[in-house]
């Protein structure tokens, strides 16, 4: 008893001591030292918060008449320093918005959010007084992100009637409606593009770049309004898309590699076309493009590979074209190395881009022109490895069998082929 007595004076000092270690240490832990068995807050999740900065608090008219241009580049400059992830919203409603560049570099993500219409100025000569080229341009931007349900509307009916393109090789193209100039870990998702006075999207000098689930718009007699035109980029994925246009759905130019476009509904236009090429001196190479999966409907070709006559030397390699469906598509399998769209070009000079490497696999449907496979090549340097494998194309015509032209072409075919192969069967 008399024990117990005497540790109780020792037992009561020691609870104090702890509870004044726990108090201490719980001032400690406030301060910033990590308590075991706490949760603390994660700094990725600190990274995902976005700061949002709508286009209507920097003055933007959502009236489709007053020029919003100022507006959106407030909002841009503003979002661009900052760190973390920030995001340009467009709200619905229509904004005019003359020609405009969105600078970067920036810090942290980019993202601009489109709900409404965005309309260019249908009259060409504002962009010839302020000395642009295109209208709505990316330049210098990392990890950016063009996304929603809206549109960019170029109002080019107005325009075409200026385009000289068509009857002459030295012309000026007319502004485009979007370009990504020197853009990396770039996705456009979701959004329309219609109209465009030349060529809807551009993507130039640009790596990393994902476009999905967009829509292209143009009448089929709108001049030189490709759908999406591609340079001297790498890594460019182009997927489960609507293009309808008056030039080529999708065009992959000099300088290209690593390009994939697959799911893509294209129609009306001339088709998905690799070129022209050789037209420039010293053009890169093109290499590595692969088209799968995708259905041509109406379209003056199909899948081409274009070089102009008297073209300058350059190599194009490694294209392969897989399960694509043609509905009633003029040309379907194209390769012509004497493009000339102008029709003044120096006759009997050949193309010097050397063709190597092309695969046609699985392409069915039905041809629009009894000639459905067509592959001329240049004499000066004839397109070497070129295979033809599971061809089933009919003409329109069930009393006339579709029929398939080769030159200059060393290649095989495979499987079965309709028109009969042009090529040597193994």
């Amino acid at each position: 008893m008399e024990l117990r007595r005497a540790c109780l004076p020792s037992a009561l000092l020691l609870l104090i001591f702890v509870s004044i270690v726990a108090q201490t240490d719980g001032k400690k832990s406030a301060k910033g030292i990590k308590l075991v068995g706490a949760i603390a807050p994660s700094k990725n999740f600190q990274n995902k918060r976005t700061t949002a900065f709508n286009v209507m608090n920097f003055g933007a008219a959502a009236d489709g008449k007053s020029d919003s241009s100022a507006a959106f580049l407030k909002a841009w400059e503003a979002a661009c320093p900052l760190e973390g992830r920030k995001r340009i919203y467009i709200p619905g409603g229509e904004y005019l918005v003359n020609p405009i560049k969105f600078e970067g570099p920036c810090n942290g993500i980019m993202e601009v959010q489109l709900s409404g219409v965005v309309k260019a100025q249908p009259d060409i000569n504002v962009f010839n007084r302020e000395g642009h080229k295109e209208w709505i341009t990316f330049d210098h931007v990392d990890r950016l992100l063009i996304t929603g349900s809206g549109t960019f509307d170029g109002q080019g009916s107005y325009a075409w009637q200026h385009n000289t393109c068509s009857k002459k090789k030295d012309c000026s193209l007319l502004p485009g409606n979007l370009r990504l100039n020197f853009v990396t870990k770039t996705t456009v998702r979701g959004i329309s593009l219609v109209n465009s006075k030349s060529f809807q999207m551009t993507i130039f000098g640009s790596n990393n770049v994902r476009i999905q689930h967009i829509k292209i718009v143009a009448p089929r007699d709108a001049p030189n309004t490709d759908g999406i035109h591609i340079g001297n980029s790498t890594n460019v994925r182009i997927t489960d898309s609507e293009i309808g246009t008056g030039d080529d759905c999708v065009s992959v130019g000099p300088g290209s590699r690593r390009i994939l476009v697959s799911g893509v509904f294209c129609g009306p236009g001339h088709g998905i076309s690799i070129g022209s090429l050789g037209r420039y001196l010293n053009e890169p190479d093109v290499s590595g493009v692969t088209v799968k999966n995708c259905t041509l409907t109406g379209t003056t070709n199909g899948l081409r590979v274009k070089t102009w006559q008297k073209s300058n030397r350059s190599r194009a390699s490694d294209f392969h074209f897989e399960d694509i469906v043609m509905r009633g598509v003029q040309n379907p399998i194209i390769v012509d190395q004497e493009y000339c769209p102008v029709g003044n070009c120096v006759k009997g000079a050949p193309s010097l881009v050397e063709i190597s490497n092309v695969t046609f696999r699985n392409i069915r449907g039905t041809s629009a022109s009894r000639m459905a496979v067509h592959l001329f090549c240049s004499k000066a340097v004839s397109c070497k490895n070129l295979v033809l494998q599971d061809i089933d194309l009919k003409f329109m015509d069930p009393n006339s069998p579709s029929l398939a032209q080769c030159y200059y072409v060393q290649g095989t075919a495979l499987g079965y082929m309709n028109p009969p192969a042009c090529l040597s069967l193994l």
